[in-house]
């Protein structure tokens, strides 16, 4: 596969013939985030993401997905430690799955590797994707588990934004964050849910979102909007060099990808 979902460059199908003596470095390293601004997030990550970061929504047309933004500037984590370390609490599980990823293949997900992940090697270092009987080893079959909970979470986290373009409650909307010395940083590109059409809705909508959950996603959505100002102090300690006022919108980048049921295997 080509370049694709924010941070794969090279993602191939793991198989024997091809992996067959390859290992993975489990050691945290997020180097690899270092130029993204946000990432999808799905629904039943919500509440431990929500006391860290902004959860808004991305995409257009029929293909939206909840996202975290991870900074202001383009190509820039501010999540991301001198150290590669990850400096917050919880970790979105888009970012703990690399540097797995699932492709679809007609009715088939195969699972695939990003081959130019540096941790990546055929040293001995980290765990063995084939045992000697050549056969998945366990940390493989706890990646595919792993990556096919993701794939059920998606599905209800597309059923969770259809509701919501369903009931016409997202909006565009453009975050500014001022900085020292008055100076502002605009993101744009995303929406939010709009606060009145919410409070319009009729009770029996309402009652459908409370008996599915989905109110209280959308609360947790709501609540964590705060958390921009969290984002400023972390821009405030990472900005070194002057910022030209006014400065111009900063287009919000997030992944959207598609998926479906179907088998998931390994090669």
């Amino acid at each position: 596969m080509a370049t694709q979902l924010l941070i794969y460059k090279t993602a191939v199908p793991v198989s024997r013939a091809r992996h067959a003596d390859w290992y993975v470095e489990t050691r945290p390293n997020y180097a690899f985030s270092e130029e993204v601004n946000s990432v999808p997030l799905m629904a039943v990550e919500f509440p431990q993401a929500a006391a860290e970061y902004a959860i808004v929504f991305a995409g257009s047309g029929n293909e939206v997905l909840p996202a975290v933004i991870l900074g202001v500037r383009g190509d820039e984590n501010l999540f991301l430690g001198q150290d590669s370390q990850w400096g917050a609490k919880y970790i979105p599980a888009f970012v703990r799955r690399y540097p797995f990823v699932f492709s679809r293949s007609g009715d088939r997900f195969l699972l695939c590797v990003d081959e130019e992940f540096p941790g990546i090697n055929r040293e001995g270092r980290g765990q063995p994707l084939f045992g000697p009987d050549q056969k998945p080893s366990p940390y493989l079959d706890n990646v595919l588990k792993f990556l096919q909970e993701y794939q059920a979470q998606f599905l209800r986290t597309q059923r969770f934004c259809a509701r919501l373009k369903e009931l016409d409650l997202l909006e565009p909307m453009q975050a500014q964050v001022v900085i020292e010395n008055g100076r502002r940083l605009s993101l744009g590109g995303f929406l939010a849910i709009n606060r009145d059409k919410l409070k319009a809705l009729p009770g029996d909508k309402l009652a459908e979102l409370i008996k599915t959950d989905e109110l209280e996603l959308i609360f947790l959505h709501i609540q964590s909007m705060r958390n921009f100002e969290h984002l400023r102090e972390r821009l405030a300690l990472a900005v070194t060099e002057p910022v030209q006022q006014p400065e111009p919108p900063t287009e919000f980048e997030a992944a959207t990808a598609s998926g479906s049921h179907g088998e998931a295997r390994v090669h």
